[in-house]
């Protein structure tokens, strides 16, 4: 298996070296709005273990993500007023990962609609930082 690359986009954001709009943090993981969503409030989870994906990730920390992953999920589906939620996760090139850093897709859906193609456009920030305040709220309440 690859080695874990500290310089991919994902652990930078977690050196605070690049930007990201957080939706949630605790000592383990780190969940962000996606900056070309397929989908208005898809998020990403992280773990803060340096993980290239799956593969790798040690079972303790695997399990921090699946819960963060399941509480963003259950304020997502009520942030956006969601039918549904899409989970995806991708491990190595031929599996569709892009960044090679753990990381889990949320994204609320409704009845009808359909996913943007992946990296089709960047977010206007407004927008981020507006959906990003609706599943805060949710995480709140």
């Amino acid at each position: 298996m690859t080695a874990y690359d500290p310089n991919n986009p994902f652990a930078k954001i977690l050196r605070g070296e690049f930007p990201c709009v957080k939706v949630y943090e605790n000592d383990h993981v780190l969940a962000f709005l996606d900056i070309m969503p397929r989908v208005p409030g898809h998020t990403l989870v992280i773990p803060k273990a340096p993980a290239r994906n799956i593969l790798d990730i040690t079972e303790e920390d695997y399990l921090h993500v699946g819960r963060a992953v399941r509480l963003i999920a259950r304020a997502a589906k009520t942030a956006f007023a969601a039918d549904g939620i899409t989970v995806q996760q991708f491990n190595e090139h031929a599996g569709g990962q892009m960044v090679f850093h753990l990381h889990v897709h949320i994204m609320p859906r409704h009845n009808g609609d359909s996913l943007l193609p992946p990296a089709s456009r960047k977010e206007d920030p407004k927008v981020l930082e507006e959906n990003a305040a609706k599943l805060i709220a949710a995480l709140k309440g």
